[in-house]
């Protein structure tokens, strides 16, 4: 399966992003701590430019720390200030305020040292749909201001939203790319729910997340889905679909002549990844950089 997604209105959003450009002090780049590199737009460096960037880490509250740590410290190497966040509960959100200040200190210093009253920092909420921007706006604005969803392509529009009176941000559709070089990418995505069910085959995704966790993570497979026989082959796609029917048995998803249901089965598999029932999960880490 190839999987592809660039709805019209993401094209309008890149448009109007680097339109706003001029507007913008900082860019506030949203990742998804489980899938940085998957979840990094590779044209965010030419939309953006030389623009001051803060990267936070969202959904950090699902990744394994131990990773998340290690991605910081990448980060850090290549110039760039990051936060692990969680915007659904909060975690580290109370920071970002403190990092944007730190980041654009040189240059409110000199708007104060020609006697400039400094104006609220103007911020760009960036990142690919489904990676968690307008629960991030909502929970600094403490407010429900934007649009949420558990499902990409939620956010259409462009708003300016106050944080405070120190900050504004401008939120923006998320964006994916027009083409995935690497297939590997896609699928990541679609196991984290950053692109739309609809145009998915559920089992093909599935498939691919039993096959990655089973590397990383077979221990939270067989405590969550009461399996205990591992693939004997991870290349071995009857041992993986074998897997896939084991989960299927154990939750019920049987149809006539005791045969699994396989699609149902995919369904559970990906429901129970996405809401972190697995345990803190991170299909990536800094050494799959090429």
């Amino acid at each position: 399966m190839t999987i592809q997604w660039f709805p019209g209105h993401m094209t309008r959003a890149r448009r109007q992003i680097q339109d706003k450009l001029k507007l913008i002090d900082i860019a506030i780049e949203l990742l998804d701590a489980r899938i940085p590199i998957s979840s990094r737009n590779p044209m965010i460096e030419e939309i953006l430019g030389g623009k001051p960037r803060l990267i936070l880490l969202n959904k950090s509250d699902l990744a394994d720390s131990r990773t998340t740590e290690r991605w910081m410290a990448y980060f850090a190497e290549q110039g760039h200030t990051s936060i692990a966040i969680d915007s659904s509960t909060g975690t580290k959100v109370n920071e970002i305020s403190v990092k944007v200040k730190e980041l654009l200190h040189e240059k409110i210093s000199k708007q104060i040292s020609k006697g400039i009253k400094p104006r609220a920092s103007r911020g760009l909420i960036v990142g690919i749909p489904n990676v968690g921007k307008s629960t991030l706006i909502n929970r600094l604005a403490g407010k429900h201001i934007a649009a949420t969803g558990d499902r990409p392509g939620v956010t259409k529009g462009q708003q300016w939203i106050k944080v405070g009176t120190e900050m504004e941000l401008l939120d923006t559709p998320g964006i994916l790319w027009p083409k995935f070089e690497d297939q590997l990418v896609g699928f990541r995505l679609a196991m984290t729910g950053a692109i739309k069910e609809q145009i998915l085959n559920v089992e093909d995704v599935a498939f691919f997340a039993i096959k990655e966790l089973a590397k990383r993570y077979w221990p939270a497979i067989s405590e969550r889905f009461g399996v205990t026989d591992p693939p004997k082959d991870i290349d071995d796609g009857e041992e993986i679909i074998r897997v896939m029917e084991d989960i299927g048995r154990k939750r019920g998803c049987l149809i006539s002549g005791g045969r699994v249901d396989l699609e149902k089965a995919s369904g559970i598999i990906l429901r129970e990844l996405r809401a972190g029932n697995l345990g803190r999960i991170t299909l990536e880490t800094p050494d799959d950089i090429v």
